[in-house]
């Protein structure tokens, strides 16, 4: 017979070995999802390596375990407006038409809600006067936000019509405003907006390399001051927290982790005041 005794230390033991369990599961997870992002969050953009964030990340991919189910939240978004991404190219830059004495708005009309962006024409002339000439284009719209990192940093990234982290407008656009100071000692603050690009800061290539993908910063990130902050929420802050309460899941294929939920600009539009 079982004593009382006996009976303690097997529940005992149960339960060491379902909270073993359960951070077994967990690491692998974030091996998982840390093997997407190892050493730096890359970034593919036009066939190229883009390292968008060079954070510790340690680990190596490890497959999910087959014992737990993988159940997404719900998807706080609204079903996209009916269309495509136009997907349109050019050889080279657009002239600049802007005005870098004026103020500029960038509104992105998403499944999940508005989100409003002030744009720094005069810091940031010609990546303010390719947003510009890109939304008069339509290239944003029905465009899939396609990559949402919620570990190291904390970062919604968008602006490519392929949805894969490859696409771009055909052209490229040099950096700018890197000295600014609210980015120079590492940390892109919550409500930024900045360029991805290819720079590579361990061989000091890739300079001059954003296209049309952009990320919001969500959560106050640490990021080396290499990609151009352009602009700064000033309404949406919600929409991005909305957004990254729904979690992201490693999306194999394209080498991200992309939003659960289902985040479309299904217009961006650009405004001069």
């Amino acid at each position: 017979m079982v004593t009382k005794e006996q009976r303690r230390r097997q529940l005992a033991r149960r339960k060491q070995e379902r909270r073993e369990q359960r951070q077994a599961v967990a690491r692998r997870r974030r091996r998982l999802r840390n093997g997407v992002v190892a050493g730096v969050l890359v970034l593919a953009l036009g066939g190229s390596a883009v390292a968008l964030a060079a954070g510790v990340f340690e680990g190596e991919p490890q497959g999910q375990p087959e014992d737990v189910a993988q159940t997404p939240p719900p998807d706080p978004c609204e079903e996209p407006a009916e269309g495509e991404p136009n997907g349109k190219q050019w050889e080279k830059e657009p002239e600049m038409s802007v005005d870098t004495d004026a103020s500029y708005t960038m509104r992105l009309a998403t499944t999940c809600g508005d989100i409003e962006i002030a744009l720094d024409a005069e810091q940031a002339p010609r990546t303010v006067n390719s947003f510009n000439f890109l939304a008069g284009e339509g290239y944003f719209d029905h465009t899939r936000c396609h990559r949402l990192v919620d570990q190291g940093i904390f970062v919604l990234q968008c602006g490519d019509p392929a949805g894969t982290g490859q696409g771009g407008p055909g052209y490229t656009i040099p950096d700018e405003n890197l000295e600014d100071p609210k980015v120079e000692d590492g940390v892109y603050p919550a409500g930024t907006v900045a360029m991805a690009n290819t720079y590579n800061a361990q061989t000091d290539e890739g300079r001059d390399s954003g296209g049309s993908q952009f990320f919001l910063v969500y959560q106050d990130s640490e990021l080396p001051p290499h990609y151009t902050p352009f602009g700064k929420i000033t309404e949406g802050m919600d929409v991005l927290e909305k957004i990254a309460d729904a979690g992201s899941t490693v999306d194999p294929q394209i080498q991200a982790t992309v939003p659960n939920a289902t985040v479309v600009i299904n217009e961006a539009t650009v405004r001069e005041s």
